[in-house]
């Protein structure tokens, strides 16, 4: 059994929480686990710059899960008019299906509400991924009739499919 700390990322986590989310989203190595995006997107989910300026963000926090000082989960949590995005939810993939990223959702929703004013909290998902949006399902959360082209950013990724659409969850 794994012992498990939750802790706000600093800035010394940056690298990181870069190779971890791109870990978990992108490549061969996502391949692991089951939140790859392999199949779908080629290139990288996230790099240093947009990482660092989050962590120097007055309402953008990242939540860091962590076992014998290693980051093995991470998650941003942004902060607007009472409302809380999750995004970048991301479990190393040899540590996925135990329950980490549950935990990791219920340690970000606990630590936005005692930070901030929170209505509701809300996240994207790719609308073929079946099975992350019944994870977060499971977890309260509830499909909206919001929908959002998926974002084009050739310098980092680019689509392997085509119609590619953000599904809105909220909880």
């Amino acid at each position: 059994m794994l012992t498990l700390n939750f802790c706000l990322a600093g800035v010394d986590d940056a690298h990181a929480i870069v190779e971890l989310v791109n870990g978990a989203y992108r490549g061969e190595s996502s391949r692991q686990g089951w939140t790859t995006e392999a199949d779908l997107l080629e290139g990288r989910r996230t790099e240093l710059e947009e990482v660092s300026y989050l962590l120097d963000s007055n309402n953008d926090i990242f939540l860091c899960c962590k076992t014998q000082n290693i980051l093995i989960g991470s998650v941003c949590v942004k902060y607007s008019d009472k409302q809380v995005e999750m995004g970048m939810l991301a479990v190393n993939p040899l540590y996925q299906g135990q329950g980490i990223g549950k935990q990791l959702l219920h340690y970000a929703e606990c630590y936005a509400a005692k930070k901030w004013p929170v209505e509701r909290y809300v996240l994207e998902v790719i609308h073929c991924r079946q099975e992350l949006i019944a994870f977060y399902e499971r977890r309260g959360y509830k499909l909206t009739t919001l929908r959002r082209e998926f974002p084009v950013n050739p310098a980092l990724w680019t689509p392997k499919v085509d119609g590619l659409v953000l599904l809105i969850l909220e909880k």
